[in-house]
């Protein structure tokens, strides 16, 4: 299968701004793409590529005073197969995870376990260990949270998202990250491409996405508490300890968001 994305996202910038971009497709993909990915900026700006501590594809650039628009297209090849399953993944006992993993337990700005670990206990202490508690906790999460892009707050954290019950994406992932940890299980926020494949189109998308990784023997596994059934098509941008880390954008100094328009299609031969 192939798989074309792309967005038109333009800012408004009142001076001279700096910003960092994670726009690009997931360095873990790079084998996956067809010809080059692109990005373009109008006005035309020098972008200087680097990775961060996390591994994920990030771009440097100076945006003029006035307005700036980013926009990028990939044809991305893709197996087509919903995301897999592995029922008989084990949960590993903190004595087993590698030193890298320890990050992904403890707490971080969107992800305040201290707030959510007696819930969590009280919730998933019964759940086998492993794969199983991993979707009882996305069952838990798709249930509890209501989703509508009218319920979008860039600061509400899990604990918030808990006590609200609403949210978009990025919510359901925070929530569902939270609870993984507070049940000793690494978990990572993810962020990238979700279009409607093999799904009803849906009459509002936002193919940016936000879904959630857990680490069971060894390796991460993808879940997706608001969609909560495997997807065909994810094509991964970023990965961090929650979306503080694979921010689309960050601005250092005021900015306005005049457009964002983002697309994830199948490419279908004629």
């Amino acid at each position: 299968m192939l798989i074309r994305t792309g967005f038109d996202i333009v800012y408004e910038t009142p001076a001279v701004t700096p910003m960092v971009i994670m726009l690009s497709i997931h360095p873990s993909r790079a084998g996956d793409i067809v010809g080059a990915e692109t990005l373009v900026t109008e006005p035309d700006v020098p972008v200087r590529y680097y990775r961060d501590s996390f591994g994920n594809a990030c771009g440097r650039l100076t945006a003029p005073a006035g307005k700036i628009r980013l926009r990028g297209e990939a044809l991305v090849r893709d197996s087509g197969r919903p995301d897999p399953v592995a029922l008989e993944a084990r949960q590993l006992a903190i004595e087993e995870l590698s030193d890298a993993c320890l990050l992904y337990l403890m707490p971080s700005r969107y992800c305040e376990t201290e707030k959510l670990a007696d819930i969590a206990w009280t919730l998933f202490k019964d759940t086998p260990p492993g794969w199983a508690r991993v979707q009882a906790i996305c069952d838990f999460v798709h249930g509890h949270v209501e989703f509508g892009y009218q319920h979008a707050d860039a600061t509400r954290t899990a604990f918030n998202v808990y006590q609200v019950r609403k949210g978009v994406c990025r919510d359901f992932a925070h929530l569902a990250v939270a609870l993984c940890r507070c049940m000793n299980i690494p978990a990572r926020y993810v962020t990238g491409y979700l279009g409607d494949i093999g799904v009803p189109p849906d009459p509002a998308p936002m193919d940016f996405s936000g879904w959630f990784e857990a680490h069971l023997s060894g390796r991460w596994h993808t879940f997706d508490a608001r969609h909560n059934k495997p997807r065909i098509g994810r094509i991964l941008m970023g990965t961090g300890r929650d979306a503080a880390d694979v921010a689309l954008t960050t601005n250092f100094g005021p900015v306005v968001l005049k457009k964002f328009v983002v697309h994830t299609d199948e490419v279908v031969a004629p």
